[in-house]
């Protein structure tokens, strides 16, 4: 089961210019699960919501994962 639970970094000016090949790379890995951190951005964010629906999972605080 490959998952990601990271924080990506990729908010700010510097970082957008960044987000469409990163998500393309992650669709290609194929993850069962990815959870982006806080510092993920908004947008980047959206888009990996959009691109990996059903291994998308939206954290806050208190969030636990279980892996079995």
């Amino acid at each position: 089961m490959p998952a990601f639970i990271e924080g990506f970094h990729l908010s700010g000016g510097l970082f957008e210019t960044i987000i469409p090949r990163t998500i393309a790379e992650l669709v290609a890995i194929g993850p069962d699960i990815i959870v982006p951190g806080h510092c993920m951005g908004w947008n980047a964010t959206h888009e990996l919501a959009r691109h990996l629906p059903s291994a998308y999972a939206q954290t806050s605080v208190g969030t636990r994962l279980h892996f079995g």
